[in-house]
């Protein structure tokens, strides 16, 4: 019998009805288990769906492939856009018919036996067995008769996957609909905004991309002098564009998206005030080879370099830090033609210049 409101209302009616009846989805494996990559180029991490005691989440794994983070873990990429941050819980294919209903069934089941199970939380479970068994449904969720079984290998059952890198539970758990079946071929329901994409598969190769060391070529290198121009620069063959690929490959459901970032720009910050840059700004640009600022050549100690800095102070016993931050631009291409721009991305690495007074000889 169809009602015209959700399940998650009509369980939300008690805390202990919607925590019980939620309980009965959990998974008994652990949570996110993926493999360790052996380097961060060319590696391939899986991220699985699992539970945590209080929602079912997708079992279908997304490969990540590419220059990727270690472990699968989040890379090294900083988004310049503040408000711009990686999907925290997504929906994804979790299992066929017949296996989701040998799980969802055993579970209710187990749930159901609990020893004083009853009232809202009897009354929620009883509406969620009805939900998969029986038909019963709310607008635009039908329900299913026999868990779907007899389109066994003709869709999957999708379900919640929470982003294990998102550190606000709160938006780690906003994807709480309860399970969810879709055709092979076909996409899934309107009304799941979150349900997985090309696009969210882009914010998430994009969460998981390792950028390479931004060291530049210093001219002296390492050790300089007071008010002497020290030229910066980087080749194209030290940094080139980079990408992450993530993908999902399940019966009936394949998407990928490869996120790709090109560097732009290279900004240094002497790590002292009593430093210039050059250009002022501090901003050296792409040439059109693809390299960055300009190799110092004999002949030039007296000119100005294109890219780099002079420091008007000794560092004394110690170091300047000096900062060198590589501003990339990062676009995505994915299944079907998709594509389009993500936040330009920015990663730094810190390497120490000593500085010495120039010695007067007197005679």
């Amino acid at each position: 019998m169809p009602v015209n409101r959700s399940l998650r209302t009509t369980l939300s009616t008690g805390t202990a009805a919607l925590t019980l009846a939620l309980g009965a989805l959990a998974l008994t494996e652990p949570a996110y288990a993926g493999e360790t990559p052996g380097n961060t180029q060319g590696s391939d991490t899986e991220q699985s769906g699992g539970g945590n005691g209080k929602t079912i989440y997708a079992a279908a794994k997304i490969q990540y492939s590419g220059s990727v983070a270690k472990g699968g873990g989040t890379g090294n990429v900083t988004s310049s856009d503040v408000n711009w941050t990686p999907p925290p819980c997504w929906y994804a294919p979790y299992l066929g018919a017949k296996d989701f209903k040998a799980k969802m069934s055993k579970d209710i089941e187990g749930q159901m036996n609990t020893p004083g199970m009853g009232g809202h939380a009897g009354a929620a479970l009883n509406e969620l067995q009805n939900h998969y068994e029986d038909e019963y449904g709310w607008t635009d969720t039908p329900g299913y008769k026999d868990y779907n079984v007899d389109k066994d290998g003709e869709g999957m059952f999708w379900a919640a996957v929470e982003n294990p890198d998102e550190p606000d539970i709160l938006k780690r758990s906003s994807c709480n609909d309860i399970p969810f079946w879709v055709d092979n071929g076909e996409a899934p329901p309107p009304q799941y905004e979150e349900a997985i994409t090309p696009e969210i598969l882009a914010a998430l190769a994009y969460q998981h991309m390792e950028l390479p060391d931004t060291k530049v070529t210093l001219a002296p290198e390492a050790v300089t002098k007071v008010n002497l121009p020290t030229w910066a620069w980087l080749d194209k063959a030290v940094f080139d564009e980079v990408q992450a690929t993530a993908a999902i490959n399940v019966p009936g459901f394949n998407i990928q998206s490869t996120t790709t970032a090109k560097p732009v720009s290279l900004k240094l910050e002497p790590g002292t005030k009593d430093a210039q840059t050059y250009p002022a700004s501090g901003e050296c640009t792409i040439n059109a080879d693809g390299s960055i600022g300009e190799p110092y050549a004999k002949g030039k100690a007296d000119e100005t370099p294109p890219c780099g800095l002079k420091y008007l102070r000794s560092s004394g016993d110690g170091t300047y830090k000096l900062r060198a931050t590589i501003t990339w631009e990062i676009a995505w291409t994915g299944t079907g033609g998709a594509g389009g721009d993500l936040p330009n991305g920015t990663f730094g690495n810190e390497q120490a210049v000593t500085v010495q007074e120039i010695q007067a000889v007197n005679r």
